[in-house]
């Protein structure tokens, strides 16, 4: 029998009760980890984790918005409740806001970098400070976007908060790097989810501007977080991986 390649391991995935974090909570029990499922609708992290226990997998769901320090603090006690320790964070929570620069709100924009920015420092710090603890060293993944690395139209704003989480994760290495802690960050392109895939314009307009002819699959983002939390990729860190069929390498514009 093959052994699964996360067994014994503990993670938190935030925003996670449907598309890619949703599968990566899946894959991540799949491979033996045990996990606690974070997602703001309750409804939708109940079910989530309803259905990998269904699947075999080992979850536990907590509700909330996870820019709250409270709610934080909370997804770390879970999991050292129910799983005895934490090895693994995943920031995967993030909202995308659209907007002309000339005429972008503050309102819009403070709320953009308390979920995207605040949420993943303050769940990273809480995270890198119970694994110190431990002294068993871990994995900390942040998610940010190739609208970090090239302009979009309309996402200034969004891809400023992508970017910076990238530069989060390099700067990071100076203090988790002691500890044996890695941080790195994945940054997805165009992805096949429950808003897009019924879409056509979308799949066809991607499809035609993406080097690999296809947009990503939620399985795609899954499975490149799952190797960088895996021990295959422990002397891996301040690093991130573009998941997006070659679309940076070349940068058109769907609107073009």
């Amino acid at each position: 029998m093959q052994k699964k390649n996360l067994s014994g391991q503990v993670a938190i995935v935030t925003g996670a009760g449907v598309g890619i974090g949703y599968e990566i909570c899946r894959q991540l029990c799949l491979e033996g980890a045990s996990v606690v499922l974070n997602d703001i609708d309750k409804n939708l992290s109940d079910i989530a984790a309803e259905k990998i226990r269904n699947e075999g997998g080992n979850c536990v769901a907590f509700s909330g918005d996870c820019s709250e320090i409270s709610v934080i603090e909370n997804l770390i006690k879970i999991a050292i409740e129910s799983f005895g320790k934490l090895t693994i964070a995943i920031a995967n929570a993030g909202i995308t806001t659209y907007g002309n620069f000339l005429e972008y709100e503050p309102k819009s924009l403070d709320n953009l970098l308390k979920i995207n920015l605040f949420g993943s420092f303050f769940l990273a710090q809480a995270s890198a400070k119970q694994m110190i603890s431990q002294q068993s060293g871990g994995r900390i993944l942040l998610m940010s976007s190739v609208t970090g690395r090239i302009a979009h139209p309309n996402l200034a704003a969004y891809g400023m908060t992508k970017a910076a989480l990238e530069q989060l994760a390099k700067n990071l290495v100076i203090d988790l790097s002691p500890y044996q802690i890695t941080i790195n960050t994945i940054a997805p392109g165009a992805t096949l989810t429950e808003r897009t895939v019924e879409d056509n314009d979308y799949q066809k307009s991607w499809s035609r501007i993406t080097p690999m002819q296809k947009p990503a699959t939620v399985e795609d983002i899954a499975s490149a977080a799952l190797f960088l939390v895996s021990p295959q990729a422990g002397h891996i860190t301040g690093q991130s991986i573009a998941i997006d069929g070659g679309w940076t390498s070349v940068g058109v514009s769907p609107y073009l």
